[in-house]
């Protein structure tokens, strides 16, 4: 199934004294609040994607930026063997 891409920004392949380098624009207002994550430091940060267009738009933009909305998959909580044994014995018929 593949989600549809959240656009939050566009850029140029630049180059300079030291090679290649890519100046990307992304508008805050566009960046979803469920994928901006808190660090321990109290830092905010959201992943995104930046990738090359096939060709550049009317502006000269040839770079796209997307938010990255990868979750992980998520699993079932695991219940222990014991709560389950538990479970069993007290489930018993009295016959």
């Amino acid at each position: 199934m593949s989600e549809q891409k959240i656009y939050c920004g566009s850029g140029q392949t630049k180059s300079g004294n030291y090679g290649e380098f890519f100046k990307v624009s992304i508008c805050l207002s566009d960046l979803p609040k469920e994928f901006i994550t808190t660090a321990k430091n109290g830092k905010k940060y959201i992943n995104l994607n930046i990738s090359k267009k096939k060709e550049a738009d009317q502006y000269g933009k040839d770079l796209s930026v997307v938010v990255d909305t990868w979750k992980p998959e998520q699993k079932p909580a695991q219940v222990p063997v014991k709560n389950i044994i538990d479970e069993m014995q007290e489930n018993q018929l009295p016959f």
